[in-house]
């Protein structure tokens, strides 16, 4: 807690350090390292005498295998951790059988150090029944390799034994303080393990198709990076990555991993393309610093990343420069509404790195930025590090992605149906930390609309966030947590629902799934929301258990007017389940594909696109046949692929919300316009926000609306509505209707003007000078009675 006595700016006394805190990076004690073992997955660690170890079971019920080698790489857990190894390490070593980047990882960690698991015994600690926070201690005896896994298998959606992480903590019985202490493990073998001291910098070479991994080692470090073709070179013509080029061909403010992720030079030829990325802000504006900028600021001869660069490009025959354009990694810079360029500290973390493939033979150059005059490195320059890998590697496309501001970053996945939608298309978008589709080849948004609205249309939703809760007080923790009233749900149906914070803020909207008296299943838009059950849980007392099982249930939407007749073609039900024909709109069965023996799913009636439509999970192993089983039994009725720009089109004409649009924190549901999921008369029982909703129910301040514009110009997100002069509202979504031939959007009104009818002005350029007309009318703007879904 802070210590508000510490932060007393009185003038009596000598002066105290300013207050700083960084919810977003974990603090540690001091030798403390920490490891996340991915759910399904391991890690290697070297240990030393006397390193206490930790294992927590991080959401409860995960089981955790440790082996351990001694320094020459024999495997001896018991000699290496004191104590006995009673186990065969048959976790282990079916996660290293895997193809996953964990499994490739930790496989190529013991090849290094020549470790073979074939008889080896492990240490297995935790359960079914272990608790969230769990942990079990160990020491070190002798130095050694350290192998922790977290083991699981396929989730029986019945069972609901999902797999889920566990972390490790090393306590250091002595400090390592070498730099490549601080390094993560290299992505594979090396070809170049290139170290660039602070304030300093180095060129190096790379082939066509090898890999350049730039790290920022300590975080918060900034490193301008500048390429140039050898050919080009050799042709004498001197040719630099051009950063404005590079933003013109790419409408973006710097390459990110995907379709728009190449950098040029001033001809327009490809020199990089960007692959990975776990930082996500860098600056491709403004150039390397150089002698004028300290100069300037008052610190003549100060060293700079322009002089340093051109000390060591001279000897490739590079001319010197007096400022040295850049993509300028790590750097956090942006553009305001008042066209001023600002900056402030690097986002990066320690070990946040940035993966970039040469699409020609070229010469690169990389600084350790020596700024310390200002927040650029956080006034702290440090090192930065190089690591080229051989065009051999296969390395896939992925950004990071952070479930909270304090967690690990994960790289973008593909999901288990992502080979069956790249059939279709290559025009891919990273989501919530999984790679979907925007559009597909020769369709496009608007027929990929229309067939929703009139035929059907299959799509990958496997993104939504899925977490098992179950326990006897399971039932207890969700009717705390949810708005709507959980005890009213029979085993087989759903509920949708918000969950808010006390002030009344929304955290996130999903569904609830009954699957017994206490087993039941969350899904919804975030992490947020599992983590939140999860902390009530602990400090209620309560007997539930929330356990992520996002990576264990993959699911497609099948929506539009032929989606029963594509499903009931081949989901097989057994008697005592409902069968696909007879489920009801917000009920669920558990079935097979095709019949008794195929693979398992489960099908709800639920949907995102105002038409009937219904939900199929099944487990990524299984997707392929799952999508087959679907496109097959759809093509008489000309079913067809649904990307992200349609999915948003028959949304917001439904009038269903979106999180970051139509709800944030600072959002009730009422103002999200999803009052029917607060029964306040009706829960008679007390939930977590109850008495701030009640409070701002009764006193409104915005409300939901829907909106007709009378002009063919789009608007969007964040536009100002107006009456006359002031402000009284903005638009959270818009998009122009097919159906009803004219613009629409949803906005959020001040509820004074917020009656059927009121004319209102939609600004666009700075607001005031260009207005769109409008008018309030009533929401959802297609089949206001959900006639359609219920059908």
């Amino acid at each position: 807690m802070l210590d508000l006595a510490k932060t007393d700016t009185s003038p009596s006394g000598p002066p105290r350090p300013s207050t700083i805190l960084w919810p977003g990076i974990r603090s540690l004690p001091k030798g403390v390292e920490r490891y996340l073992v991915e759910a399904g997955g391991s890690v290697v660690v070297a240990v030393e005498p006397g390193d206490e170890i930790a294992v927590v079971d991080v959401e409860g019920g995960q089981a955790c295998e440790l082996v351990a080698a001694d320094a020459g790489g024999k495997v001896d857990t018991t000699a290496t951790l004191g104590a006995a190894a009673d186990s065969e390490a048959d976790g282990v070593k079916e996660i290293l059988a895997g193809d996953g980047f964990s499994a490739g990882r930790t496989r190529a960690a013991l090849k290094r150090r020549n470790i073979d698991l074939g008889t080896a015994k492990a240490i297995r600690v935790f359960g079914t029944s272990s608790r969230p926070g769990d942990r079990a201690d160990f020491v070190a005896v002798q130095a050694g390799t350290l192998i922790v896994a977290a083991p699981g298998g396929v989730m029986d959606f019945d069972r609901q034994n999902t797999v889920t992480p566990v972390e490790l903590f090393v306590k250091r019985a002595v400090l390592r303080l070498t730099p490549e202490a601080q390094l993560p493990d290299p992505l594979a073998d090396p070809l170049q393990d290139i170290r660039i001291g602070a304030r300093t910098a180095q060129a190096y070479t790379v082939k066509a198709g090898e890999y350049v991994q730039i790290i920022d080692v300590s975080g918060r470090q900034c490193t301008d990076f500048q390429a140039f073709s050898i050919p080009k070179l050799e042709a004498g013509r001197e040719l630099a990555l051009d950063a404005t080029i590079t933003r013109a061909l790419l409408g973006l403010a710097n390459p990110i991993p995907g379709i728009p992720a190449k950098a040029f030079d001033l001809e327009m030829d490809p020199l990089i393309e960007t692959i990975q990325d776990t930082c996500g802000r860098h600056d491709a504006f403004l150039t390397a610093c150089n002698s004028r900028y300290y100069d300037d600021m008052g610190y003549p001869g100060h060293v700079n990343c322009t002089d340093n660069f051109n000390a060591v490009l001279g000897p490739h025959g590079i001319a010197h420069r007096r400022g040295w354009e850049a993509l300028n990694y790590f750097y956090n810079t942006r553009v305001d509404d008042q066209n001023q360029i600002y900056f402030d500290e690097p986002w990066s973390r320690p070990g946040d790195y940035i993966l970039l493939r040469a699409v020609t033979d070229l010469v690169c150059v990389s600084s350790a930025c020596p700024c310390d005059i200002d927040a650029a490195n956080g006034w702290n320059p440090t090192d930065i590090h190089v690591r080229t890998y051989s065009e051999k590697e296969l390395f896939s496309k992925a950004v990071a992605f952070r479930m909270t501001p304090d967690a690990d970053p994960q790289m973008t996945k593909e999901t288990g149906f992502h080979a069956c939608f790249a059939r279709f298309t290559s025009d891919f978008t990273e989501y919530n930390g999984y790679w979907l589709a925007n559009r597909f080849n020769n369709d496009g948004p608007i027929e990929e609309y229309w067939a929703c609205r009139e035929k059907a249309v299959v799509m990958d939703l496997s993104p939504l966030r899925k977490f098992e809760v179950t326990g006897p007080d399971a039932e207890n923790l969700l009717q705390y947590c949810m708005t709507r009233n959980i005890r009213k749900l029979s085993p087989g149906q759903v509920v949708y629902t918000a969950m808010c914070y006390e002030h009344g803020g929304m955290i996130d909207d999903g569904t609830v799934y009954r699957l017994d008296q206490d087993n039941f299943r969350w899904v919804g838009g975030n992490d947020v929301s599992g983590l939140w059950m999860r902390e009530q849980a602990d400090k209620l007392g309560l007997k539930a258990w929330v356990r992520s099982s996002t990576d264990q249930m993959h699911n497609i939407a099948v929506q539009g007017p032929h989606s029963r007749d594509i499903l009931k073609k081949i989901i097989w039900t057994s008697p005592n389940r409902t069968p696909l024909e007879d489920l009801e709109w917000f009920r669920f069965t558990v079935g097979r594909i095709d019949d008794f023996h195929g693979v398992p799913v489960v099908v709800s009636r639920t949907g995102y696109s105002g038409e009937l439509g219904y939900e199929v999970f099944c487990h990524p192993r299984d997707a392929e046949t799952v999508f087959d089983a679907v496109w097959e039994a759809g093509q008489e009725y000309e079913l067809s692929p649904l990307g992200l720009e349609a999915l948003d089109m028959v949304r917001v004409e439904s009038g269903l919300i979106f999180a970051g649009y139509e709800f944030s924190d600072q959002t009730d549901p009422f103002e999200a316009g999803i009052g029917f999921t607060v029964p306040l008369k009706s829960k008679d029982e007390d939930f977590i926000g109850r008495e701030a909703l009640k409070r701002r129910k009764e006193n409104p301040a915005r409300k939901l609306v829907g909106l007709e514009i009378a002009s063919n110009e789009l608007v969007g997100n964040g536009d100002c509505i107006h009456i006359g002069r002031p402000q009284i509202g903005e638009v959270t979504s818009g998009m122009r209707s097919p159906k009803l031939k004219k613009n629409i959007a949803l906005a959020r009104i001040d509820v004074a003007h917020a009656g059927l009818g009121t004319e209102v002005e939609i600004g666009k350029l700075d607001g005031h000078i260009k207005r769109l007309p409008a008018k309030i009318v009533a929401f959802p703007h297609y089949d206001p009675e959900k006639k359609r879904p219920r059908s």
